[in-house]
């Protein structure tokens, strides 16, 4: 998303650069675009502004309990339960039950990409993604770690999390607007 509005900011320079006075037939192409820039700017900004209210909303829910298979606030979550309801509750996304299917189902991104809002998967049960959490930022996830546990927010660094990362997924959040297709 970055990448857009910054080719967008380049295009406007350049615009601004362009001869003063251009003919009628040419200000409509020139109108058009920056109409399509604008709405791609605001679309970026909503998207951040979900993914924010998606971390913000997380975290309303420190301290619920861990319960296998748990979906809800009420009687507990599991990893991705939690998941799950948050993406539900924020986005409106349905997201698939299972840690192992979110990944199937959300695009595959470095690391060194993690932006808020960003799922991360660790290998817990001596297979891949069996656990999966919500990246909040600096290096660190919140999530429905274990039996007995409560959800919490947790560094990557320490070196259980560290040991097991799995790797890092993207959910796309788009802005369900229909005037901004």
């Amino acid at each position: 998303m970055r990448i857009i509005l910054v080719l967008a900011a380049l295009l406007l320079i350049n615009a601004a650069h362009a001869d003063p006075a251009p003919s009628q037939d040419e200000a409509l192409p020139q109108m058009s675009d920056r109409s399509f820039l604008a709405r791609m700017g605001e679309m970026g900004e909503k998207v951040e502004e979900k993914t924010s209210h998606l971390v913000s909303n997380a975290m309303g829910f420190l301290g619920v309990r861990y319960r296998r298979g748990g979906t809800n606030s009420d009687t507990g979550f599991d990893c991705s339960g939690f998941v799950r309801a948050i993406f539900e509750q924020t986005a409106g996304l349905v997201l698939p039950r299972r840690a192992n299917e979110q990944a199937a189902a959300s695009e595959k991104i470095e690391r060194a990409d993690l932006q808020p809002g960003d799922l991360v998967f660790f290998n817990t049960m001596r297979k891949a993604f069996s656990h999966v959490g919500i990246y909040v930022g600096e290096g660190k996830f919140i999530h429905s770690p274990k039996p007995g546990a409560k959800v919490r927010v947790e560094s990557m660094a320490i070196s259980y999390w560290a040991r097991r990362f799995d790797g890092a997924r993207r959910i796309s959040v788009e802005p369900t607007d229909a005037s901004h297709p």
